[in-house]
């Protein structure tokens, strides 16, 4: 029998999450010195605020809502927001002016903004779900970049959103994964626009990305 378009989707298992990232938090001093550069150190807030991402990507999964539909943009700029700014009020008039103009690149953004993205997913769409998040994160991240600032965490979210969606374990930084993953993020954000060799750069990186998320794959992540 087929499952009913009605029946409840696949949900983020929080408390595991929330416990890989504590553990990379606890040993990011010894990641971050084994890198070859340096990343901001990974407090409480953007674990916290992590956290709400997953949360709202859990939200999204199990009502199975298209994240790259058209009308549903807000959520990508909720889960930019949450990343930077968590889901507290405060923080959020803080910066709201950073909101507002968040907003507007996003939407006005003719080559890197939203509509470049929906573009991107339409031609790749089928693909499978661990080239389709790679494909998906590298376009987050790379030159013009989604967001102002925030690229890379959203992006890993977004990426846990495309490979939940397809039955597959979401991406979750570890202690084991977290220098590649970090080491991927710096490569992709390294590559000049108008390099020549940039296509053939960031189809190789795609495949890499694309095999690292399915080697490292937990399906405890998903209840």
């Amino acid at each position: 029998m087929e499952r009913s378009l009605y029946e409840p989707g696949p949900r983020l298992d929080l408390r595991l999450i929330e416990a890989s990232l504590r553990g990379v938090q606890r040993d990011f001093p010894r990641i971050n010195q084994a890198l070859n550069f340096s990343r901001e150190p990974m407090d409480d807030a953007v674990v916290e605020n992590m956290i709400s991402g997953y949360a709202l990507i859990s939200q999204l999964l199990e009502a199975r809502v298209e994240l790259l539909a058209l009308g549903n943009s807000a959520y990508l700029l909720e889960l930019n927001t949450r990343v930077l700014c968590g889901t507290g009020e405060r923080y959020r008039r803080e910066y709201k002016k950073h909101i507002m103009a968040n907003i507007r690149r996003f939407y006005e953004c003719t080559d890197g903004g939203i509509q470049g993205l929906y573009e991107w997913y339409i031609l790749h769409r089928h693909e499978s779900a661990w080239f389709c998040a790679a494909g998906i994160y590298i376009r987050i991240l790379s030159e013009p970049q989604l967001f102002i600032e925030g690229n890379d965490r959203t992006g890993a979210l977004v990426m846990s959103y495309f490979l939940a969606k397809d039955g597959q374990p979401p991406f979750v930084l570890t202690t084991a994964n977290a220098g590649a993953y970090f080491d991927y993020s710096a490569q992709i954000q390294k590559l000049s626009r108008t390099s020549l060799s940039r296509p053939f750069r960031l189809h190789r990186l795609k495949a890499r990305i694309a095999g690292f998320l399915k080697d490292q794959a937990n399906s405890g992540y998903l209840l």
